[in-house]
């Protein structure tokens, strides 16, 4: 009923249930505020987010909030957590952080990539998870499908070798040539369509963000890279 309940809560904002799992001691969720039996991660994929949200007071308040979408999500998450008696917990809380990319490959079909976010074989990197429902009780969970990660039969690669600054290798992420990059004229097309490793990917295609939506999160990830010097790729 709860998994239910939560779908329908969720539909006006572009928000979906993104799986669950039922809590076990090394899944390390926070127990200050009474028992957790499951968690229910919920996230977006495509641009069905970007609609709701683009509408919203948060993203008109723009600049005067350090991170309009985090603000949104907090707001619509926490009024569905109130109305269903339940918890939530967000991936920007901290520090310390929530360990939502641990939470993510115990919940949902996803794998880490070569360039780091991890990779879902349907909306390939075109995904993101905004928040976790944790509910007191343990509740029935859709079967979580067991494939094998869409990377490991891609001989090509095409996200290691397509950014024009090879900010991504076998070494990992290199941050600040990514970011010079994208302070410079030649980077303006990374800012406006989005990472150039994300859309070579071939996995997930019809989910790849508009070009606004692509826009705004390139823009707010260089803002808060330059107030904090954290990264926090997950958009």
């Amino acid at each position: 009923m709860l998994m239910n309940d939560l779908q329908q809560a969720l539909l006006s904002s572009g928000l979906i249930i993104r799986g669950g799992f039922h809590v076990t001691a090394e899944d390390d969720v926070p127990l200050d505020h009474g028992p957790v039996r499951t968690v229910v991660l919920v996230g977006n994929s495509g641009d069905a987010i970007w609609h709701a949200f683009s509408k919203s007071r948060e993203y008109r308040a723009g600049a005067s909030q350090s991170d309009p979408l985090d603000a949104w999500t907090m707001r619509i998450l926490s009024t569905v957590a109130d109305n269903l008696g339940v918890r939530v917990v967000f991936p920007f809380q901290g520090p310390p952080y929530h360990p939502f990319q641990q939470w993510a490959q115990r919940a949902d079909t996803v794998f880490p990539s070569p360039i780091g976010p991890l990779i879902h074989p349907k909306f390939g990197l075109w995904h993101a998870y905004r928040g976790a429902i944790l509910v007191a009780e343990r509740i029935e969970l859709p079967r979580r499908e067991t494939i094998i990660s869409p990377c490991d039969t891609c001989a090509d690669q095409p996200c290691l070798s397509t950014c024009p600054v090879s900010a991504f290798s076998a070494q990992g992420y290199d941050v600040p040539v990514c970011v010079s990059h994208l302070q410079t004229v030649t980077g303006e097309t990374c800012v406006n369509l989005g990472c150039a490793a994300r859309r070579a990917c071939p996995i997930g295609t019809d989910y790849q963000y508009v070009p606004d939506q692509s826009t705004f999160h390139q823009t707010h990830f260089l803002r808060n890279i330059r107030v904090d010097n954290v990264l926090r790729y997950r958009d």
